[in-house]
Parts: C-alpha cells; structure tokens; sequence
C-alpha cells in the first residue's frame, strides 16, 4: 500500500482589495483557489490541469506556503503546515521543493551553477564544503550536464540547460514532494521530451512525489498517474489519467480535450 505524502484540505486563497483613506473599505474578492482538496501518496505523478488563470500556480504556492492560505489544511506526514512558525517551517521545507516555469527568471544571474545548486545545502546545513561541492558535481551529472558548468553563470546556458539547473537545485536537498510549476511551457518541444524523460527517471531513481501543473494536455497525459482538472479556483474533476483522457465526465473536461488541435482537416469542432 503506498504511503500518502501530502493531504489538501478544502485550500482556499482569497485576494482583496481596498479603497478608502485608511484602505479599510474591502472593495472586491477574488477567489483563485477556493476550497480545493487532494491527495499525493509517496512515487506518484499528480497533474494539476487547467486554462491560464484558474489558479494552478496559486495552489502550488500555497501548498509551498509562499503565498498565505486563507482557509484549510496542508498536511505533509500529517504535520499541518499551516501551524508551524518560521523557523520550523523553514527546515520542513527541506522536503518539498518547487521548479519555476521561467528557467531565465528562476535563477541568480550573480551566482554560478555551483553556488547556485549548493544554496540549499548551505541553507539547510547539508555536510562541509568539500561535501557540497562533490555533491554538486553529482547532480549536473544526473541532470545531463558537465563538471565544468560548475563554476560557469546561467546566461551561458540555453533554456533546457537552465532548467536543468533548476532541477539540480531542487534534488540537492533530497527532498520527498516537487512541485513543477510548467516546468516544459517555456522550451521548445524537443527539448520539452528531453526534460519530462529526466523527470521520469529522477522520479523513478530517488522515488519522488510530483505534482505537476501545466495547461498542456498532452505534457500532462504523458508524465500523470492522476489528473486534477481545475476550473475557476475549484477542481472540477479527478481521475487516473486514462479514465480523463479516454471517458472525461466534467463538461469542462471535455471541452478542454475537444480544444486540442486533431491533424485530420475533415474533422468538425465545436
């Protein structure tokens, strides 16, 4: 039986806003997540799909605590995140990492590829120096890029190579849960077949939990065990990724599938 990882509880992420001269007056709420709730058990791949705007990277964010939840549970080993202080928060997040979608913008251009994937260890205090530096070699390895990127800077490097990086920074601290927020939208579609086959191996060698956002259906298909699909701040609909695919119950489900371009010139959409 596999072990649940991760449990969501009814999340909700309420933005205000305000006017008036003290701005005490609550002019509007917008609810991008309201009242979502799910499940990770330990190895598996949960997609979280969606059009843009519906909230996808707000649940990410909100699971990672970098943005305040309004309302619910974030359960990771039934530790509830929401009640840690700082601190405490600080070293959970040991285990639970994110990869950003913008390769370009998620990455110090000041520092090099070796500081930069040795940030994590440094701030959670991972082995000496000499340890951190043998480490950092082991995972451009992984990732499919060479010892000597180490002391090299992010602007030398292509998108796939930069997510690479990415990817590298966020398996150094050995973490259980990755959250990958469109991790492939930016690269070009080879590079994208490359990236999702590296996920898949890490995932297979280090048994990680993803989950995994992204509005491409078929980048979904390919990497899920589960679909979540999202609609307006709530997930409309959740099964393993053949059920989705091949019977999709939610009329949203299937306007979204019938949304995807066929090759056949004589087939009539909607």
């Amino acid at each position: 039986m596999s072990k649940k990882i991760v449990e969501v509880r009814d999340l909700k992420v309420h933005f205000t806003s305000h006017k008036g001269f003290l701005w005490n007056k609550t002019v509007d709420v917008v609810k991008a997540v309201d009242g979502v709730s799910f499940t990770l058990e330990e190895g598996e791949t949960l997609g979280l799909v969606g059009e843009s705007g519906c909230g996808k990277s707000t649940t990410a964010r909100a699971v990672m605590r970098l943005i305040p939840p309004t309302q619910g549970e974030i359960l990771m080993d039934g530790n509830d995140l929401m009640a840690l202080d700082a601190e405490t928060l600080r070293r959970a997040r040991r285990d639970f990492q994110i990869i950003f979608q913008d390769p370009y913008a998620s990455l110090n251009p000041r520092m090099t590829v070796g500081q930069i994937i040795a940030e994590p260890l440094v701030n959670f205090e991972i082995g000496t120096s000499k340890e951190q530096r043998e480490k950092v070699l082991t995972l451009l390895d992984e990732v499919g890029l060479p010892g000597s990127a180490i002391n090299r800077y992010p602007h030398e490097f292509s998108g796939g190579q930069r997510q690479r990086i990415s990817i590298a920074r966020a398996l150094a601290p050995q973490p259980r849960l990755v959250i990958c927020d469109e991790p492939v939208s930016a690269l070009d579609v080879s590079v994208q077949a490359q990236i999702l086959t590296l996920l898949q191996e890490l995932q297979s060698r280090y048994k990680l939990t993803y989950l995994f956002i992204s509005h491409d259906l078929a980048v979904v298909r390919y990497i899920s065990d589960r679909v979540a699909v999202m609609h307006r701040g709530k997930i409309v609909e959740m099964a393993d990724s053949l059920s989705i695919f091949k019977e999709a119950k939610h009329e949203y489900t299937q306007l979204l599938l019938d949304a995807v371009p066929h090759p056949d010139p004589t087939r009539r959409r909607r």
